[in-house]
């Protein structure tokens, strides 16, 4: 083992880069916290007066007394659906927590959103909360309380392959694979939605509350003339002691909470994947001077030994192939006493043993075949891997292009994309082009992907792409027989600047689930560990195969 990492407080720009970052980190904590408010305080308030609780305040209940819920894609649809009144969350919660000592995946309705209708970004996430599930065998808990699908936006949620009815196929799919279901209807449960708790494998539902109906009411009377009302036609003693739908009457949330810990709390004991972990032992540099090793520009450097030193066990690592392909590290480790392996860019601008310059956040050819060859490994002996991404994407030019960067750079995309151990992706600062794909961003199925508050992910850097894109508006007006002054020019280059750095964001990306959570970079190992403690609960790893790989 090597011992890494320094004293990093004495650098000039420390201190400047720790408020920075800890003006980051509490803008964002306050986006988190009105965005936990779902529609308002208002809208709590009315929640209340019928008896019932909100979706953080049932799952505070649901896991054991003095555990942390993990809540996951909390910025789901942040600054989105506006014309609507927006959608904070999605309208819904979802996230992991200990039930009886056992990690659940738990998804709950929030009904102070627009009474917790299905936007199309609900869809998504719920599916997001679906997959974790299967990917790790983790038992689901889903507490309803949802009007439906919103109208106004049904044909981006209904009818195509990752639309809303993928929710009950892979409800099906669940049941199939083992994966315990338990749905609490604590409110309205609507047509195709209702579909839903009645596919897992046992539903309870809250009296005066809770129904659940292929059609209320109205539709009833308009559709074939009959009147009735909503209680009678699907009520809690309606569909539980009548149709045989649902399983369980329950007096209220508190009763209904408390019966599902009390099923819950009978589960077996499941074999895992066992991954290897031993006593965990904290880094031997605080986690929170990361704030001060960040710079504020993602172009900056800084020396990536530094991060790893402040997120794996007592700062050590077992680094392979230390002096060759040095613009990215790897490196054996563990991380809250878990065995990983880590693939890391490093942001430095390193020197090569034939002495020549090498960009850092740059993957050069020979950075990619070491990549390559420790994935493999990583693969052989069974051990997670964790991914810090600071990519600005692959070396390029006639000496890279000559070395058969595009091969090694492939070699690499397929062990990746091939790797059948848990991948954990952190995306540390710049993710761009092709160098996400390598550094196992979203479509290379990470079991989960975070960014740091300040991360950007493009395809390309906003600079050049800024300078590629008023080069083409430039030729379109000139087209039209249009000319710009040069202060127009420096204007339409600031604005088109502004928007590409806003919809490169980390918010950005959150809110459209291309990351499922922003993390606290003091609070990295927490959410590596959670990662793959929840990858454990697999016991299934597939045999490892890479297809074809050109040497």
């Amino acid at each position: 083992m090597k011992k890494i990492g320094s004293n990093i407080k004495n650098q000039k720009n420390y201190l400047q880069r720790e408020d920075y970052y800890k003006n980051l980190v509490r803008k964002l904590n306050g986006i988190r916290a009105k965005t936990e408010l779902g529609g308002g305080e208002k809208a709590i308030e009315r929640q209340h007066k019928k008896g019932k609780l909100t979706a953080r305040e049932r799952i505070a209940k649901l896991i054991d007394k003095d555990t942390e819920f993990i809540e996951l894609n909390t910025f789901c649809a942040h600054d989105m659906y506006k014309e609507y009144g927006g959608a904070p969350g999605g309208g819904t919660v979802f996230g992991i927590g200990k039930i009886n000592g056992k990690d659940f995946v738990i998804v709950a309705n929030d009904a102070t959103v627009k009474a917790g209708a299905w936007f199309p970004l609900t869809g998504k996430k719920n599916l997001r909360a679906q997959e974790i599930a299967m990917e790790n065998h983790l038992p689901i808990i889903y507490l309803v309380d949802s009007a439906g699908v919103f109208l106004p936006l049904q044909e981006e949620i209904f009818p195509d392959k990752e639309h809303f009815g993928r929710i009950f196929r892979n409800n099906a799919k669940m049941s199939a694979m083992g994966i315990p279901q338990i749905s609490a209807i604590m409110g309205p449960c609507v047509a195709g939605g209702a579909y839903l708790p009645i596919m897992s494998d046992e539903a309870l539902i809250v009296e005066g509350e809770g129904s659940v109906f292929l059609a209320g009411a109205h539709l009833v009377k308009a559709a074939i003339g009959e009147e009735t009302d909503n209680e009678s036609l699907g009520g809690a003693r309606v569909q539980t002691n009548i149709s045989g739908v649902t399983d369980y009457i329950m007096k209220d949330d508190e009763e209904c909470l408390a019966t599902i810990r009390s099923l819950t709390g009978k589960f077996g004991e499941r074999p895992t994947a066992g991954f290897n972990r031993i006593e965990s032992k904290p880094p031997a540099f605080d986690p929170k001077e990361i704030y001060g090793l960040l710079p504020e520009d993602t172009l900056g450097q800084y020396d990536t030994y530094e991060l790893i030193a402040r997120i794996v066990d007592n700062s050590e690592i077992d680094e392979y192939k230390a002096g060759y392909g040095k613009t990215l590290i790897t490196a054996y480790a563990r991380i809250d006493g878990w065995a990983v392996g880590i693939v890391a860019n490093q942001r430095k601008i390193v020197k090569t043993e034939k002495g020549e310059m090498q960009i850092g956040g740059v993957i050069y050819s020979d950075s990619a075949d070491k990549a390559t060859r420790f994935i493999m490994n990583c693969n052989q002996r069974k051990i997670p891997i964790v991914f810090l991404q600071d990519v600005t994407g692959f070396m390029v030019g006639t000496k890279a292009e000559h070395g058969g960067i595009i091969k090694d750079g492939a070699k690499m995309v397929n062990a990746v994309a091939n790797s059948v151990v848990p991948k954990i992706t952190i995306i540390v600062g710049n993710s761009f082009g092709a160098g996400n794909y390598a550094m196992c961003g979203k479509a290379y199925d990470p079991r989960f992907i975070y960014a740091y508050p300040n991360m950007k992910i493009s395809v390309m850097g906003g600079a050049q792409a800024s300078s590629v894109l008023l080069d083409i508006k430039l030729k379109q007006m000139k087209k039209s027989g249009k000319e710009f002054s040069e202060e127009q020019q420096k204007k339409l280059l600031e604005d088109i600047t502004r928007s590409y750095e806003e919809k490169s964001s980390a918010l950005y990306a959150a809110a459209r689930l291309w990351v499922d959570e922003i993390i606290d970079p003091a609070k990295t190992r927490k959410y590596v560990s959670m990662a793959i403690a929840a990858a454990n609960q697999n016991p299934e790893i597939p045999k490892f195969n890479v297809g074809v790989i050109q040497t």
